[in-house]
Parts: structure tokens; sequence; C-alpha cells
């Protein structure tokens, strides 16, 4: 699996996770979701991503976006 698959399932899973725990929780998960989502956003333009280079360093094969 490479970077880019790792970094958009984790995306999505702590999108889903937050939309969960807002619903059962608190409404204030709903920020964590926003934190993400304007992540993926300035990733998309820029091409920094906090975990891709976390997961460069473990060792984790790159793909095509995050080099």
């Amino acid at each position: 699996m490479s970077i880019d698959r790792v970094v958009l399932a984790f995306a999505g899973f702590v999108i889903l996770a937050s939309l969960g725990l807002s619903q059962v929780h608190s409404v204030n998960w709903l920020f964590l979701t926003a934190f993400v989502g304007l992540n993926m956003f300035q990733a998309a333009f820029t091409g920094f991503c906090p975990l891709a280079i976390m997961l460069k360093k473990v060792g984790v094969k790159p793909g095509c976006a995050f080099n």
C-alpha cells in the first residue's frame, strides 16, 4: 500500500469517526472533521502533508502524490 492510499484511508477513517462521535457525544467533534478537510484541501495545492512525511520516514513506499 502506498503513502497516497494510506493518507486517504486515514483521512476517511478520521472523518467518519468524528462524524459518528459528533452524533453520539458532542457536536464539537465536527471541528476534527473540518480540520481534516482543510488539511486535505491545502495538501492538494501545496503537496505538504504531515502524515505523508511520517509515513515516508517509517519506510512506506511513496506514491505519485506525496514524493
